[in-house]
């Protein structure tokens, strides 16, 4: 496996609610990354969200991540699942089998992503490439 690390950043994004019930708030959202290190690409989001009364969230989404990564252009599917603790989110991703394409057909791993607050955060990927 490899490991690829480093920034992203936040660039865009939107939500919209369709759901509440006892303190319990549903929403979509969608957004766009940039991420930056070993991997720099793009990498746009949606995000299925569940808010708590305490202000806590779980959330689950499927990402399109465009770029290069290790030298290789191309893009894959990362799913994705993820908590915010009220300041901070920590996601892991999976890449989705079969969603390579370019240079990155047949890219498989998983990783992780942490935000502490704010636009900003920091990845950890480990991948194979067929």
């Amino acid at each position: 496996m490899t490991k690829a690390t480093g920034p992203f950043e936040v660039t865009g994004g939107s939500e919209d609610a369709y759901d509440e019930d006892g303190g319990i708030r549903l929403t979509h959202a969608s957004g766009t990354q940039r991420f930056e290190g070993d991997m720099a690409a793009d990498g746009a989001v949606h995000w299925l969200m569940l808010y708590r009364p305490d202000k806590t969230a779980h959330f689950v989404g499927l990402q399109r991540v465009t770029g290069s990564l290790g030298g290789r252009q191309g893009s894959f599917v990362a799913a994705a699942e993820g908590d915010h603790a009220g300041s901070g989110s920590t996601i892991t991703i999976t890449i989705v089998a079969g969603s390579g394409s370019g240079e990155l057909a047949g890219i498989s791993g998983e990783g992780r992503l942490v935000a502490p607050g704010g636009p900003t955060g920091t990845y950890e990927l480990e991948y194979t490439l067929d």
